[in-house]
């Protein structure tokens, strides 16, 4: 098995591991599925998802990811505060409900936040929307790192 490399971008005079945190309420679906996509694209980064208020990975998400070739289903739901997001290098939340929760925190000044405002999928066809949606914006994300 192939170790994924470190990303390292520098920053003043040293290199370090870009890390990413995304944040939804239930971190059962948006966040989890943006975490394994961006997992997959950028092996050598630190990704993370964390919810405001965590109901566990939702099979659906896990079954939308299947379809196209990306297993999440060894990804755990966890709480916001059990993830050390302030020592991230980018925030990033998927709704609304969130967002508002993460403006109010006290994030490190290094740490870019985004808002990617992604509809909370309830049938297959809308988790498939919402997979989709998310790939583009992590496409989007990592062109931008570059």
């Amino acid at each position: 098995m192939d170790v994924p490399v470190p990303i390292f971008y520098r920053r003043c005079c040293s290199y370090y591991v870009v890390s990413v945190l995304f944040v939804c309420t239930g971190n059962a679906a948006r966040s989890q599925m943006a975490e394994g996509w961006l997992k997959s694209m950028k092996p050598g980064l630190t990704v993370q998802s964390a919810g405001t208020n965590p109901e566990g990975l939702g099979s659906r998400a896990v079954k939308a990811m299947l379809e196209i070739g990306l297993d999440i289903s060894d990804q755990i739901s966890k709480y916001l505060n059990d993830v050390p997001w302030k020592e991230v290098d980018y925030a990033i939340t998927l709704c609304g409900s969130a967002n508002e929760i993460c403006v109010t925190m006290d994030w490190p000044e290094k740490c870019v936040r985004e808002h990617w405002p992604i509809a909370d999928p309830v049938s297959d066809d809308e988790y498939i929307k919402a997979r989709d949606e998310i790939s583009d914006r992590i496409k989007d994300f990592v062109n931008r790192m570059i």
